[in-house]
């Protein structure tokens, strides 16, 4: 049984939950405005400023949907109400990252700075060379973003050198032994 599921999420004052008979979620708060298509199966009833989430039978693709429902419109909610961010740390002679306007430019070592423009929603701080912070009410477009930044040169084993989320732990490997 889903614990998850099972929980029902309060409604914190100044958010606005809206919810159609077909499932489609719209939250709106203090920090913005997020809209959802959730699956049409499950039922979602809001009561007293509380909503709780039902699954219409014990199969498994809707134990699923059950948990992974209740968790969307949690993060909605969470979302409108405080923002979500990532921090990335960038370690590596030369690595760096810089805003210029709505363009993050980073060199990471290639022979070509690499720019990017800052999604919709989503807003990117640079307080240190070496520091990104990216900031914004959709969890999903956030960590999305991250992680695309990462991609472009992750921690390598040898020297610890690329793109790392703040606090991630690299293991380090030894290097040749010359005889």
């Amino acid at each position: 049984m889903s614990r998850i599921g099972l929980k029902p999420i309060t409604i914190p004052n100044g958010v606005e939950v809206k919810i159609d008979d077909k499932n489609f979620v719209e939250v709106k708060g203090p920090k913005g405005k997020i809209e959802q298509q959730l699956s049409p199966e499950m039922g979602i009833k809001i009561e007293d400023n509380i909503i709780t989430i039902s699954r219409p039978t014990e199969n498994k693709k809707h134990k699923s949907l059950h948990g992974l429902t209740r968790t969307l419109i949690a993060n909605m909610i969470d979302g409108v109400v405080g923002e979500f961010s990532k921090t990335l740390e960038i370690q590596g002679t030369g690595y760096r990252a810089q805003k210029q306007g709505k363009k993050l430019v980073l060199n990471l070592g290639f022979s070509h700075p690499i720019e990017m423009e800052d999604p919709e929603g989503i807003v990117v701080e640079v307080p240190q060379p070496n520091k990104i912070v990216i900031k914004g009410i959709d969890k999903q477009k956030v960590g999305n973003y991250a992680a695309v930044i990462r991609s472009y040169r992750e921690p390598e084993p040898y020297k610890g050198k690329g793109v790392r989320y703040e606090g991630e732990m690299v293991r380090r490997k030894v290097g040749k032994t010359g005889k």
